[in-house]
């Protein structure tokens, strides 16, 4: 599952991958492309469509699942972008209804977004960088109070 980690000193680190219920759908329809391929023509024939599906599907999930959500004293990262905390606002948690409102109608086309959908919270981070074009990162998480709390924690000094 997810590893999230926050405290004074290590501040704060989530690894947004994907959920166990994936892996096993994966492995069904894997399994279900063997059946419906080796059936007709035979077992070298299934073997081979399995497993390149399974090849597929895991770099996918690897992949997708393997974004970072990380604080430290210095930075704010979220996937591949990071950000000097001097330059982080308010931090906003949100859950539930608030969240899919967030990624969904209430979203600005200019904020930088790490969506995943299988996570029921996110962040909301504006900025203070005048020229940085987005006016918040939106962050999905599996722990937003936790990430808000490292984000506003008095432990870095901003100027």
């Amino acid at each position: 599952m997810g590893d999230a980690r926050a405290d004074a000193g290590a501040g704060y680190r989530e690894r947004l991958s994907v959920p166990v219920r994936w892996w096993i759908i994966a492995a069904v329809a894997v399994l279900t492309l063997w059946v419906i391929t080796a059936v007709p023509a035979g077992n070298i024939a299934g073997f081979a469509v399995a497993g390149v599906a399974a090849v597929l599907l895991l770099v996918l999930f690897i992949r997708y699942g393997g974004a970072v959500v990380e604080v430290d004293a210095q930075q704010f990262r979220a996937g591949r972008a990071s950000i000097e905390r001097t330059y982080l606002g308010q931090a906003e948690p949100l859950t539930g209804e608030d969240a899919r409102n967030a990624f969904g109608r209430d979203c600005d086309p200019a904020a930088y977004l790490v969506l995943r959908s299988y996570l029921p919270g996110a962040v909301r981070v504006k900025l203070t960088d005048p020229r940085d074009p987005a006016p918040y990162w939106l962050i999905a998480t599996r722990n937003p109070e936790r990430l808000a709390a490292a984000l506003t924690t008095d432990s870095v000094a901003r100027s």
